[in-house]
C-alpha cells in the first residue's frame, strides 16, 4: 500500500511538523489504515466502478493518525445519497437511512480475521455467533459532500451537496477533523494544515470560528467535548468566540446539547471540558446548576467552593469505576451538590449549613436531565443517587442498627454499587487522618450488608406475608387497607428482619385490631 502520509502529498496550506514526529504519525496512520484496508478498499472500488470518489474522512482519519482507529468508519463521497443506497444495499449485511435527508447513510459490514483470508464470508455472522468467532464487524456511515447552516430562528441546519471535497472539509467542525485519506488510491487530503494543529494537539477552525459557530452552534459543545476526549488545547481565537456567541446555543436541540454533553461526561478529561463550558459561559445555557457552584463554599471549607469539590468527585468516582465509563455515576457524581446554592444558610456561630440540600438538588437534577430529553430511566437514577449521597454520613461510628442497615439496601435498590462509589468519591477532605476514618467508616458499612445480604437476601426484601395472605387473614376484598397492611408488615420486616409466618399473621392481626379501635 502506498504510504498514506507521503511528505509531497502535504498541501502548501499546512506545513508539516518536524520530519521525525511527521515519520511516527505516518506509520500509526499506515497501520491503521492498514488494518481497514479489505474493507475500506473494497467500498471505495464499488464507488470508483460507478464512477464517484470516495475517501475517509474526519474523525476516522484523526484517529488513525493517532493510532487509535476503531471499527467506526466515516466516508464522504461526491454521489448522492440515493446513489450511496443503490451501492451499498448489495454489499453490506445491513444498511439503514436515517439520516439520508442530511446525506447520511448507515450501513454494517462483516469481514474475516486477517488469519482468515481476504475473501469476506457468503454469510456474515457477528462477532461471537457459531462460526464467525473472528469476524470483524465495521459500523460505516457514508455522506454525501455537502455544506448546511442554520439559520438564525431554526434548530435544524438546511442542507446543499457540495461538488468536491473541498467543499465538505471547509465546513467540518475543526481541523484536525478536515482531512480526509482518498480511496482507494490513499492520497491524504488536507487544506487547512489539520495534521499540524493535531501534532501541536490543539483545536482551530477551517475558517473563522465566528463563521464557523454560526453555521452550527452546536460546534462550541464539541469544542469542550474534543477537549476532554482527546486532552488537546481550545485555540485562543476558538475560546474567545465562544464566549462571544454562547447565547447561539440555545438555538440548537435539547436532544443534541444532551448527547455531546454526555460524551463529554464520559470522556477521559471531563473535568477540561467543562471547565471550558464554564468559563465561556456556555454552562450558564446548558447547564446552569454546574456554574452556580461556583459562588458557593463547601461546608468544610477546604476547598476553594462547591464547584471544585464536584469536579474533584467526578474525578474520584472515575476512579472507581470498573466496567468502563458509567454514565449514571458520573451524572450523580457533578451533579450531587447542586442543591447547595439555594439551600445556604449561614447560622449564629459562623458556619455555613446546607440543610437538605440532597432532597433540592435530586429534584433540580430531575428538572435539568427532563430538560436535556434524558431517558426516565436515567433521570430517575441519578436524582436518586443524589438524594441518597448524604445517607451515610449519619453512620457514624456503626450505631446504626441491622434496621437502618436493610432501608439503606431498600432504599438503593438496584443503584448500591454506584451509592457506594459515590458516598467514597464524595470524600475530599484534604486532613489524611478524617479520610482514613471515613474509609474505615464506609468498609464497615459494606462488610455489614455484605452479611445481612447473606443471611437475609437484603435485595429482595419483601413482608411475610404476600397481598392473598393478608387478604384471608384479614378477611378484607383487595383495596386500600391490603396496601396498607403491607406497608405495615414491610416496615416489621425492616425493622426486625425475617419472621416465622406465624409471627407475622399475630403482628398483621395486632395492627388490625388497632385500626379498627
Amino acid at each position: 500500500m502506498p504510504n498514506a502520509m507521503d511528505d509531497h502529498q502535504q498541501t502548501e496550506q499546512s506545513p508539516p511538523p518536524a520530519a521525525q514526529e511527521l515519520n511516527e504519525v505516518q506509520h500509526r496512520a499506515v497501520n491503521e489504515l492498514l488494518r481497514v484496508s479489505p474493507v475500506a478498499d473494497d467500498l471505495a472500488s464499488r464507488f470508483q466502478r460507478a464512477g464517484h470518489s470516495l475517501a475517509l474522512v474526519g474523525g476516522s482519519v484523526r484517529d488513525a493518525l493517532l493510532g487509535r482507529l476503531g471499527n467506526d468508519l466515516d466516508f464522504t463521497t461526491d454521489a448522492r445519497p440515493e446513489e450511496i443506497l443503490a451501492l451499498v444495499r448489495p454489499w453490506a449485511d445491513a444498511v439503514w437511512d436515517v439520516g439520508i435527508a442530511f446525506g447520511t447513510v448507515g450501513c454494517k459490514k462483516y469481514v474475516p480475521g486477517p488469519e482468515q483470508g481476504s475473501e469476506a464470508p457468503e454469510a456474515a455472522v457477528p462477532r461471537g455467533s457459531e462460526g464467525g468467532t473472528d469476524r470483524q464487524c465495521f459500523d460505516i456511515e457514508i455522506t454525501t459532500y455537502r455544506s448546511e447552516a442554520y439559520d438564525r430562528t431554526s434548530r435544524k441546519p438546511e442542507v446543499s451537496y457540495g461538488a468536491v471535497i473541498q467543499d465538505d472539509l471547509v465546513r467540518r467542525d475543526f481541523t484536525v477533523n478536515a482531512m480526509a485519506v482518498a480511496l482507494p488510491e490513499k492520497v491524504f487530503i488536507d487544506p487547512h494544515g489539520g495534521l499540524n494543529d493535531l501534532s501541536e494537539r490543539v483545536l482551530r477552525t477551517p475558517g473563522t470560528p465566528e463563521a464557523s459557530f454560526s453555521d452550527d452552534p452546536l460546534r462550541m459543545l464539541r469544542a469542550a467535548r474534543f477537549a476532554a476526549q482527546l486532552d488537546f488545547e481550545v485555540a485562543g481565537d476558538v475560546v474567545a468566540a465562544m464566549q462571544a456567541m454562547a447565547e447561539r446555543i440555545e438555538i440548537v436541540s435539547a436532544e443534541r446539547v444532551r448527547d455531546e454533553f454526555s460524551k463529554l461526561i464520559l470522556a477521559s478529561r471531563p473535568r477540561k471540558g467543562l471547565r471550558l463550558l464554564v468559563d465561556t459561559g456556555l454552562a450558564q445555557r446548558t447547564v446552569p446548576e454546574v456554574p452556580a457552584l461556583r459562588l458557593e463554599r463547601d461546608e468544610h471549607h477546604r476547598h476553594k467552593d462547591v464547584y471544585e469539590h464536584s469536579l474533584i468527585v467526578l474525578e474520584q468516582a472515575i476512579d472507581l469505576e470498573e466496567d468502563g465509563p458509567d454514565l449514571t455515576l458520573r451524572l450523580a457524581a457533578l451533579l450531587h451538590d447542586i442543591g447547595k446554592p439555594r439551600t445556604r444558610r449561614f447560622e449564629s456561630d459562623g458556619r455555613v449549613s446546607f440543610h437538605h440540600h440532597e432532597v433540592v438538588g435530586a429534584k433540580m437534577a430531575r428538572k435539568r436531565m427532563t430538560a436535556l430529553k434524558y431517558s426516565n430511566e436515567l433521570v430517575k437514577d441519578v436524582s436518586r443517587l443524589v438524594e441518597l449521597h448524604l445517607r451515610f454520613h449519619g453512620y457514624g461510628t456503626g450505631e446504626w442498627t441491622d434496621s437502618a442497615v436493610r432501608r439503606y439496601v431498600r432504599d438503593a435498590g438496584q443503584l448500591l454499587p454506584r451509592l457506594h462509589k459515590l458516598t467514597r468519591s464524595d470524600c475530599t477532605t484534604r486532613n489524611k487522618r478524617k479520610a482514613a476514618a471515613l474509609s474505615r467508616a464506609y468498609d464497615g458499612l459494606e462488610e455489614r450488608i455484605a452479611r445481612l445480604q447473606e443471611q437475609e437476601e437484603l435485595e429482595a426484601i419483601r413482608p411475610d406475608l404476600n397481598g392473598n395472605e393478608i387478604m384471608e387473614v384479614l378477611g378484607v376484598p383487595p383495596g386500600p387497607v391490603v396496601g396498607r397492611a403491607y406497608r405495615q408488615l414491610l416496615e416489621l420486616r425492616l425493622e426486625k428482619g425475617p419472621m416465622e409466618r406465624h409471627e407475622a399473621v399475630a403482628a398483621l392481626k395486632e395492627w388490625w385490631a388497632n385500626q379498627q379501635g
